[in-house]
C-alpha cells in the first residue's frame, strides 16, 4: 500500500449480499448481544430479527410504527414509535414500557432515531415526518430537536435547538461525543457531550446529510441516502458503498459474529457485507 493511501472498510474481497426483499420501507437496524439484528419495515407495522445463524422471523407486529432502534446494555430494545410520538423500551419477551411521550406538556413530534449510552441514559432525535397513520397534520412542537433521557430517575431535556430537521444519531462508546445528522441542512455535526448530558462544542463531522448512521472501531463515520458513505475522522469522504436498485439506503448497523458485518436497510431489501473494521458500539 502506497504511503498516505486509505484502507477500505470493506473486507477484501467481499460484496454486497441482499439477505431478504418484499419489504415497504425497512429502517432501524441493531445488533444484539448474540450477533443478531433487529430491523423494522415501518409502513408494515413490524419489528423482523435477521439470526446470526441467517434466519428471518418476526419479533413484534403490531410494533408501534416502529422507526430507528438501538440495544440498551441491559438487552431491552429502545425503539422510536411513531404511531403515538413515543419512544419505547421493548423487553427480550416483547413486553414493551413507554418511556416518554411528551415534552413541556406537548406531545412530541416523532421519535425518529436513538442512541444509548453504556449507562442507559438515551439520546433521540424528534423531526416531524407527517404520517399517513395521525389524525394531526401540525407539528406539536415549536421545533424539531434532539433530547436526552437520563438513565436514573428518567428526566427529559432537550439538548439541541439549532437544528432544522435532526434525523440520524450515534455516539462513541466513551459517551464523550455525539453525532447527529441534519438531514434537511445536508450536514452532519458533532457534539461534545458534558457529564450532565448536555451537548457543546459543535463542529461539522461531514458535509454530507444522513437517514441513520454508525460509527466503526477506526472512527469510520457511515452515513446513508444513496448508498453508504464512509468518511473518516475528520470528516473526508473515505468510500462509498452502492446499493444498486433500491432508491434509499435508511441506516446502517453492524452484528453477525464478531461484528464484522455491516447490515444495510434500503427501502424494500436487507442487506450486508462484511467489513475489515467491527463495531465501535457492539453490544455486550
Amino acid at each position: 500500500m502506497a504511503a498516505g493511501a486509505r484502507r477500505s472498510v470493506v473486507a477484501p474481497g467481499a460484496s454486497l449480499e441482499k439477505l431478504a426483499g418484499g419489504f415497504d420501507f425497512t429502517e432501524g437496524p441493531t445488533g444484539d448481544a448474540s450477533g443478531n439484528v433487529f430491523f423494522t419495515d415501518q409502513p408494515n407495522n413490524r419489528i423482523l430479527k435477521w439470526s446470526a445463524a441467517g434466519e428471518l422471523s418476526t419479533f413484534m407486529q403490531p410494533a408501534g410504527r416502529a422507526n430507528g432502534m438501538y440495544f440498551a446494555s441491559n438487552g431491552h430494545l429502545i425503539a422510536c414509535a411513531d404511531e403515538k410520538n413515543e419512544l419505547w423500551s421493548i423487553a427480550p419477551g416483547g413486553e414493551v414500557t413507554v418511556l416518554v411521550s411528551e415534552y413541556d406538556g406537548r406531545p412530541l413530534n416523532g421519535p425518529n432515531d436513538v442512541w444509548v449510552r453504556q449507562d442507559g441514559a438515551i439520546y433521540f432525535t424528534d423531526p416531524f415526518y407527517a404520517r399517513s397513520w395521525w389524525t394531526h397534520k401540525t407539528m406539536p412542537q415549536d421545533g424539531q430537536h434532539v433530547y436526552f433521557l437520563s438513565a436514573d430517575p428518567r428526566h427529559l431535556v432537550r439538548v439541541t435547538d439549532d437544528l432544522e430537521k435532526p434525523n440520524g444519531i450515534i455516539g462513541t462508546p466513551d459517551g464523550k461525543t455525539l453525532y447527529v445528522s441534519d438531514i434537511a441542512a445536508g450536514k452532519t455535526y458533532r457534539y461534545d457531550i458534558a457529564p450532565e448530558g448536555t451537548l457543546a462544542g459543535k463542529t461539522l463531522a461531514a458535509d454530507h446529510g444522513s437517514d441513520g448512521m454508525t460509527l466503526d472501531d477506526e472512527g469510520h463515520l457511515y452515513l446513508t441516502g444513496d448508498g453508504v458513505s464512509v468518511f473518516d475522522a475528520v470528516g473526508r469522504l473515505l468510500e462509498r458503498i452502492p446499493v444498486p436498485g433500491e432508491r434509499w439506503t435508511a441506516n446502517v448497523s453492524f452484528g453477525g459474529p464478531g461484528r464484522h458485518m455491516l447490515f444495510i436497510t434500503a427501502s424494500t431489501g436487507l442487506y450486508r457485507i462484511r467489513t475489515r473494521v467491527t463495531a465501535a458500539n457492539a453490544a455486550k
